[in-house]
């Protein structure tokens, strides 16, 4: 029975590990799904069934599990930074600002609330006992680079025996926690309803028309502009629209940019949301036309076909020629189940699908040329997955300075790889790089990475957990780290929502980016279909992160006697 000794108790076995992290990702997640009057913790149950069982003995090297964690949050966060990357920029411009005001709020306020904790709860007579209160913080907001920020800064002041992690592991579940079921207390003080913030999700995101496509029907009925030429009405107009069938003498056609229009022609014109009313204004009115049972010159079709060369990634339709080549009209793009107006100046990517009307002949041809092989997007593209990633982490490990302050920022391992995973999404084409990635691969990736990075937590803290807390002084590290956590949580969820009207989901988001709380935004994406809480995560998240880091190791050097 040698061998079953060694598979379960032998930290140093790679089948024990393999065996330890599978039981505790399964039963995580399976205890994960039970409700408890219709709230369930989802993926937080990873963390506390990781600290069972790394309390009665079952654990793995120290080294391993810090490479697990680690790498786990990296795959978290870079797939999360690949996701929410394209609307990363749009949502900074709309309310991005308001956002990370709310995140420096709730930084501060956590600050605030660990000092006032120590003055009421700590021995102010040791100055170790203020270190260890950073480590309390550092646990009650999730901050592990905070963690290690003030592990440096404890070291330049003479203290690095303090175990200030031990702190850390005492207050990290209640954050995970506190995180979760304080909006919940917001929501129901609010009397907020989860159907109405989902349909005001669904509204927003109609609301930027400026790249939605509208079709309309319109008889050419404008007396002035009888005889113009295609290209000459959208130089008079000063409107970008297409159009992509014109009916003139009783014939459906193809129209071309120098197709002369005529008054009493019928057209199919596709134009942004935005230019739809002066289009029909100046053309004429609107007309019902039965296309499929008006006779052409030729037969007309309209297909969607997928763009899977790699060598079209970053192109604009305008530099493919696609129209004058093949004498067919792209009237719509499809991109992550977005409509985009097919303008000429749109950047193509490989996955999105776009919908050509011509001849069957022509619309073959331009299905050849740009691929619409549907199995190629089956092929995740591991290369740009590691490469952002390698950049991630070099970036993330490149220290910055502040004037006065001894020790260099760095964004770390989870701030590095989320920035250029947003970059990368969003200009990654312009270095040649593919980022397409099918919905369910990205899912795929985030949900191991994230329960990796609990399940290692939860193994780690479990050893001496239940000591901690049940003699010296774990209850008080617990007590300070669940005000730290839970009353700047309330103040900002409340502010958010009282001042600035902000969607339930985006406060999800937005405390979770402000704690720097991975299970917290696993949560909250488990709440809605939609993006909201992942896109305020990312949108707060980077500055969080640097002032995390420096909140940490400013606390360590001023509250420990450097000023």
């Amino acid at each position: 029975m040698e061998w079953l000794e060694t598979l379960l108790f032998d930290s140093e076995s790679v089948a024990h590990i393999l065996l330890l992290y599978s039981f505790v990702i399964a039963v995580g997640v399976l205890l994960g799904k039970l409700k408890l009057r219709g709230v369930s913790l989802g993926v937080a149950f990873i963390l506390f069934t990781g600290i069972v069982m790394g309390h009665f003995g079952f654990t793995a090297n120290i080294r391993t599990l810090n490479f697990v964690q680690d790498f786990g949050l990296i795959l978290f966060v870079y797939s999360l930074g690949l996701q929410v990357g394209p609307s990363f920029f749009t949502s900074f411009r709309q309310g991005g600002m308001k956002m990370n005001r709310l995140a420096v709020l709730m930084v501060l306020l956590n600050v605030a609330v660990a000092v006032g904790a120590y003055f009421l709860l700590f021995d102010r007579s040791d100055r170790s006992s203020f270190a260890m209160l950073v480590g309390v913080m550092s646990g009650a907001v999730t901050n592990t680079p905070g963690l290690g920020a003030a592990e440096e800064a404890l070291r330049q002041v003479g203290l690095s025996g303090v175990d200030i992690a031990t702190g850390y592991a005492c207050a990290y579940p209640l954050a995970v926690l506190g995180v979760i079921l304080v909006p919940m207390l917001v929501k129901a003080v609010c009397r907020i309803s989860e159907n109405e913030e989902n349909d005001r999700l669904a509204a927003q995101e109609q609301e930027d028309t400026s790249q939605k496509p509208c079709r309309q029907y319109i008889e050419m009925q404008n007396a002035r502009l009888d005889g113009r030429t295609i290209v000459e009405l959208r130089r008079i107009m000063n409107r970008e629209f297409i159009c992509s069938r014109i009916r003139h003498d009783g014939k459906v056609e193809i129209p071309h940019r120098d197709t002369v229009v005529h008054v009493g022609d019928q057209m199919c014109i596709v134009s942004s949301e935005d230019d739809a009313e002066a289009v029909l204004t100046i053309l004429g009115s609107l007309v019902d036309v039965d296309w499929d049972n008006v006779k052409g010159s030729e037969p007309l079709v309209s297909r969607r076909i997928v763009i899977t060369k790699d060598k079209l990634n970053g192109k604009t339709l305008g530099q493919l020629h696609l129209g004058s080549i093949y004498d067919v009209t792209i009237t719509r793009v499809v991109r992550s189940g977005t409509e985009l107006f097919a303008s000429a100046s749109l950047v193509l990517q490989v996955g999105d699908r776009l919908t050509v009307v011509g001849q069957a002949g022509n619309v073959a041809a331009i299905a050849q040329r740009v691929g619409n092989e549907l199995k190629r997007l089956d092929t995740p593209n591991i290369a740009t997955l590691f490469i952002g990633i390698m950049v991630g982490v070099i970036f993330g490990s490149i220290p910055f300075r502040i004037p006065g302050i001894p020790t260099p920022m760095k964004l770390g391992l989870a701030g590095g790889p989320l920035v250029v995973a947003i970059l990368i999404s969003r200009f990654g084409y312009r270095m040649g790089l593919v980022t397409y990635t099918k919905a369910s691969a990205n899912m795929m990736l985030r949900e191991v990475g994230i329960a990796l990075f609990l399940a290692s937590v939860g193994i780690k803290s479990g050893a001496g957990f239940v000591q901690t807390v049940m003699s010296g002084d774990g209850l008080t590290y617990m007590l300070a780290g669940l005000l730290i956590t839970v009353i700047p949580v309330f103040i900002t969820a409340l502010v958010a929502r009282k001042r600035y009207n902000m969607n339930y989901y985006s406060i999800l988001g937005l405390v979770a980016g402000a704690g720097t709380n991975p299970p917290a935004l696993a949560f909250a994406n488990g709440q809605t279909e939609h993006d909201a809480p992942a896109v305020a995560y990312s949108t707060v998240y980077p500055l969080t992160m640097f002032l995390r880091i420096l909140a940490a190791q400013l606390m360590v050097l001023i509250g420990c006697g450097v000023w």
